[in-house]
């Protein structure tokens, strides 16, 4: 785990492992906008105000969204640790609603062929979740529950798998610690119901043995599941599905064959809703981090907030296929 990669001199700055991931899958991700609307945009420059605002947009709306998702966390803090986004704590779906909204005035401000536009960003979108994912994995969010699998991964004393794992946890129907680690650890024995561990002692306040305990004996990290990259291998796939789906649309265009499925403008975008929904949903069943909320499917407390997401994806996504399916053809302008 990376969360910091390294400080920038003469400053008390460091780069985030987070942030530097999302940069390099947004740039990867214009690029390939670009190259993939070459045909209907006439000033490329477009492309890249789009993706400037919609980053804004996105970081703010991600930002937001965490913030309005741990709540509680925030009023026992002073309200300017809201703005303190390099302190880590943005959420992607936040993000993602925000940055479309903004994308899509731009474009409806512009007059030009929104659906053929959101088509390509659909498959942009998931090329920038595969870096995103793995930033995720660098900072040690998002983790995944305890497993023997062979490319299960350990994360390290003090990261947000080990907190999550000594703690019990009734949101996560867990009446009891994955890992029991003795009251000695922490500054001093705070754990009643099933708060995080901010007392927990830091690595350099730990006695030689007690190092040792953490680091290879009975109190190191459990293995668990690496759902960051499980989550980054989905996007990669989804977004070479996206992109053989929206090739199909463009041969059928060609060819005016408008009766296919799949093939009307904005119906890509749709199929994106669909599939990362429906994939999301599956993979939060090995997460270990979101706490159960709510959700008439499920079983105990409910599932997540992604979860219940979800769903809600696949659903629209399937209710704007229909609605795309009957328009007529948009031209571009």
């Amino acid at each position: 785990m990376y969360p910091e990669l390294f400080e920038i001199p003469f400053t008390h700055l460091t780069v985030k492992s987070y942030g530097l991931m999302m940069v390099v899958g947004f740039l990867f991700a214009i690029y390939l906008i670009r190259y993939l609307s070459r045909d209907i945009t006439p000033d490329p420059h477009i492309i890249t105000n789009a993706a400037l605002y919609s980053l804004i947009a996105g970081v703010a709306g991600a930002r937001i969204f965490y913030v309005v998702h741990h709540l509680d966390e925030f009023q026992i803090r002073d309200w300017v640790y809201i703005f303190a986004i390099w302190q880590g704590g943005l959420e992607l779906y936040g993000g993602v609603i925000l940055a479309l909204a903004v994308i899509f005035f731009y474009l409806w401000h512009l007059k030009l062929p929104i659906r053929r536009y959101f088509d390509i960003l659909a498959i942009g979108l998931m090329l920038a979740l595969v870096f995103g994912r793995i930033g995720c994995f660098l900072n040690g969010c998002c983790f995944g529950k305890p497993t023997e699998l062979p490319w299960a991964v350990r994360f390290p004393y003090g990261s947000h798998a080990y907190k999550s794992q000594i703690y019990w946890n009734p949101k996560r129907n867990r009446p009891m610690p994955h890992l029991k680690l003795p009251p000695e650890f922490s500054v001093s024995n705070n754990n009643e119901n099933g708060i995080p561990p901010y007392d927990l002692k830091s690595k350099e306040h730990l006695t030689p043995e007690q190092k040792n305990m953490v680091e290879k004996g009975r109190y190191r990290c459990l293995p668990v599941h690496p759902t960051e990259l499980y989550s980054s291998i989905n996007a990669a796939f989804l977004c070479l599905v996206l992109y053989l789906f929206w090739r199909r649309a463009q041969s059928a265009a060609q060819s005016k064959n408008g009766k296919k499925l799949f093939v009307k403008p904005g119906q890509i975008f749709s199929l994106m809703f669909i599939l990362y929904g429906i994939t999301r949903f599956f993979i939060e069943f090995l997460r270990d981090d979101n706490p159960f909320e709510y959700g008439w499917w499920a079983i105990y407390k409910g599932g997540t907030v992604s979860q219940n997401l979800g769903i809600y994806m696949a659903i629209f996504g399937l209710v704007l296929m229909l609605i795309f399916q009957r328009m007529r053809t948009q031209q571009p302008k």
